[in-house]
């Protein structure tokens, strides 16, 4: 007899919460969250998401596939926020808690949310947009600080709200989330995920891991990104598994010890952990004691000698995979057994086609370079209110990423190279043009262009080259001031360099080829 397969069960639900109230009803009292010193196990957080889908439905009137915004640190409020969300047919709208007021007030109104949903530590940010952002209608707080308009207490809006499931008729076509990326240019775009490429993706991947209901998932990543909603939070949630994360990662042995002491078998992250510990190990003490049957690398590129002396030093498998937003988002992952090929991201998980095609839209032998496209039920419904862009993105039932890169004969994917001009900073996406957009809206500024300076510890750093219009710019620190005005930390530029006028070719535009060639990179 063929071993039971835990993800069938994903396969056959048709909705995210449906998932949830199945792995509740099968295992209630097994720990879903370890957060900090706090457990919540599976029926609790069931009960706490069916009271806030009926306080979103019935207090705050949200209605099917209208957007419920969530601003918040890790922890179970964002869980059950989301969780509630999807019960109530809602499509939830994952904010970068890095992000500015100007930032966040661009999301919350391009994606027309109803609702948002945020804590004390952002009130401030809230404060400065909420105001005079028309679609909103509510505002809830799991915290106690005011967050502009009417603001409702979380605790007193659940406070006698129905424990039960609403029962609501929500399908796999339905809208479940909006997840803001930049592609390679402009100002974000909502990609639009459905139940069905969630839960797709979320069984894909598991049954590539091959997750049970006994795995903890360990990883400090932010909750926010699509990564951590689908690997971390929905994938454990979909078996029974438990997952183990930081409210705030305070410090790196802190966090060893929680995945030692609550029995992590799974842990999550991005290269620059991994860099970290191929250089510096794990303390002596939790050698024998941590029970980590593999790693998982994503949302940047995985060295190979970090690979290789990881796993070295640690003696866990670490396995690269490589994703998008739009794809719900794992696309391939290297397999557990058989062969890990370092340098490449694997094969495509069960169900996920991936396509190498010419610039003509011509599909590439094994072995040729070309985009990266991607055809499977994880392949998002498009981008929120952008015809154009979704069309050319999706052509021909293929998501054409914008990467580089290359099959070989065995059929491992390579990743030559990202997204044009895209810059990867602590695994974080950071997209030049929007930093230029910032520096010419500076008076003092003439021309603008931002590339990417290989970085050892963050991957990559953002440096700004500039001209000026006369001397009112206030120099490279004015204008670092300047962008601190309208950017998250992570996307001002680690250097701004000054020059007469900016190289440009024949055509007039600015030749970033030339700039990189400064970096001496």
């Amino acid at each position: 007899m063929p071993p039971r397969d835990p993800m069938a069960r994903t396969e056959r639900c048709s909705s995210l919460g449906g998932m949830v109230e199945e792995s509740a009803r099968l295992h209630p009292g097994r720990p879903a969250f370890f957060i900090d010193d706090s457990v919540t196990r599976y029926a609790p957080l069931n009960r706490m998401a069916n009271a806030w889908a009926h306080a979103l439905r019935e207090t705050l009137g949200v209605r099917p596939g209208e957007g419920v915004a969530i601003l918040l640190p890790n922890g179970v409020h964002f869980v059950a926020a989301a969780l509630g969300a999807f019960k109530a047919g809602a499509a939830v709208i994952p904010l970068n808690t890095f992000l500015t007021a100007p930032e966040l007030r661009y999301i919350v109104a391009d994606s027309g949310a109803r609702v948002l949903v945020s804590g004390d530590g952002f009130a401030p940010a809230v404060r400065a947009f909420s105001g005079d952002t028309p679609s909103l209608r509510a505002l809830v707080t799991v915290g106690l600080e005011d967050l502009g308009g009417d603001t409702r207490l979380h605790r007193e809006l659940v406070r006698g709200a129905p424990a039960d499931d609403p029962g609501l008729p929500v399908g796999r076509e339905d809208l479940a989330v909006i997840i803001y990326t930049s592609g390679t240019t402009g100002r974000p775009k909502g990609a639009m995920l459905t139940h069905g490429n969630l839960l797709s993706n979320v069984a894909a991947s598991g049954r590539a891991i091959r997750i049970g209901a006994k795995d903890r998932v360990a990883f400090f990543i932010p909750m926010f990104h699509s990564f951590t909603l689908t690997a971390c939070i929905l994938m454990p949630l979909s078996v029974g598994a438990g997952a183990i994360a930081p409210a705030r990662l305070k410090s790196l042995a802190r966090f060893v010890r929680a995945m030692v002491f609550h029995r992590a078998t799974i842990f999550i992250g991005i290269p620059h952990f991994y860099d970290m510990m191929a250089q510096r190990g794990i303390p002596w003490w939790a050698r024998p004691l941590l029970r980590l049957r593999m790693c998982i690398s994503g949302s940047a590129p995985l060295s190979a000698a970090t690979l290789k002396e990881f796993e070295r030093r640690i003696r866990v498998p670490l396995l690269e995979g490589y994703g998008l937003s739009e794809t719900s988002p794992v696309v391939s992952i290297n397999p557990l057994d058989g062969v890990r090929k370092p340098g490449t991201v694997g094969l495509p998980i069960p169900g996920v086609e991936v396509g190498i095609f010419s610039g003509g839209g011509e599909p590439l032998p094994a072995g040729a370079a070309g985009e990266v496209a991607v055809r499977g039920p994880n392949v998002m419904r498009g981008y929120l209110n952008r015809p154009r862009e979704t069309k050319e993105t999706i052509r021909d039932g293929w998501l054409f990423t914008g990467d580089i890169g290359a099959i070989d004969g065995d059929g491992y994917l390579s990743i030559l190279d990202r997204k044009k001009d895209m810059i990867l900073f602590h695994g974080m996406n950071v997209y030049p043009r929007e930093i230029e957009e910032v520096l010419y809206r500076h008076p003092g500024v003439a021309e603008a262009a931002v590339v990417g300076r290989r970085d050892k510890h963050r991957g990559e750093v953002p440096v700004a080259f500039v001209s000026l219009r006369g001397e009112g710019a206030g120099g490279a620190q004015g204008l670092v001031a300047w962008c601190r005005q309208w950017l998250a930390g992570y996307k001002i530029p680690h250097t701004i360099v000054i020059l007469d006028r900016l190289p440009r070719n024949a055509a007039g535009k600015i030749v970033k080829e030339e700039l990189k060639a400064r970096l001496g990179d």
